[in-house]
């Protein structure tokens, strides 16, 4: 017990000590970082914060991350539940197949689809946009949106859908007013997970949205990186870094419980 304990102290150490350097080097002078990076800043620079936001278009890219990932979380949550659910509770032929189906998309490469994804995306107009890049999101996050969540819709007790069918419900009534609320601890676990790998994602936004000014927070952060590593402001870079990271840990720091929740739940049934 006390070497898991130690191992784990150990982990929590590796991860926090990075995270709290860079937000210390955020409120530092540029010479402060070099000069003295372990220790707390002797006058914290909030105009690090400020410059990062305005000058560097922190404020911007972190906009069009919330619309995009925003967008793409609910159109994963709607269809990835929708189909989690017919796969799970109706039996009909083809179902196996079209489970294992999405599935698989889970193990293919996403870099092996940017040529062709591109292409694709270009033919259709939809290029350097908002809802272009929700489409393709939201399509890269379905596959494991509905293998996480057609284990918790077969876990569900089907004695209740058939009350509710009794009563005179109709199956999207089932669904929407029964079934889902019944699985709303596996619902809030996926979307965290989502939200988690789509607002991280680089690699998509990169070869699917060239336009500046509709950057997203990651293309912003590796252009922060050149600009202000080009003018030596490393403080303006941590500043921006750690803009970036908040949205993360404060919705991890308030849905952690619920993420417990759903995958203990999912694990008990």
């Amino acid at each position: 017990m006390r070497t898991k304990h130690a191992a784990l102290t150990l982990w929590a150490v590796v991860v926090t000590l990075p995270l709290v350097w860079a937000l210390m080097s955020s409120f530092k002078t540029d010479a402060e970082i070099f000069d003295s990076p372990w220790t707390p800043p002797a006058t914290p620079r909030l105009d690090n914060w400020s410059r990062a936001w305005e000058q560097a278009s922190i404020g911007q890219y972190l906009l069009n991350t919330l619309i995009v990932v925003g967008g793409s979380l609910a159109l994963t949550m709607l269809l990835g539940a929708l189909t989690a659910y017919c796969l799970a509770r109706y039996e009909f032929p083809g179902n196996r197949f079209l489970y294992y189906t999405l599935v698989a998309g889970m193990l293919f490469p996403v870099f092996l689809a940017l040529v062709p994804l591109f292409f694709v995306v270009n033919n259709l107009g939809m290029l350097g946009t908002y809802h272009g890049l929700i489409l393709v999101y939201a399509a890269y996050a379905l596959p494991f949106t509905v293998f996480f969540l057609h284990g918790f819709f077969r876990s569900l007790p089907g004695a209740v859908a058939e009350a509710a069918f009794i009563d005179g419900a109709s199956h999207a009534g089932v669904f929407f007013r029964v079934m889902l609320p019944m699985a709303r601890p596996g619902m809030v676990s996926v979307g965290i997970f989502n939200f988690l790998g789509l607002w991280n994602q680089y690699l998509l936004p990169k070869v699917l949205n060239p336009d500046p000014d509709r950057y997203v927070i990651a293309q912003g952060l590796a252009e922060l990186a050149v600009s202000r590593g080009a003018r030596s402001d490393w403080s303006g870079l941590f500043a921006g870094l750690m803009i970036a990271i908040l949205p993360i840990l404060l919705a991890y720091v308030f849905f952690q419980r619920q993420i417990r929740a759903g995958l203990t739940s999912g694990a008990l049934k």
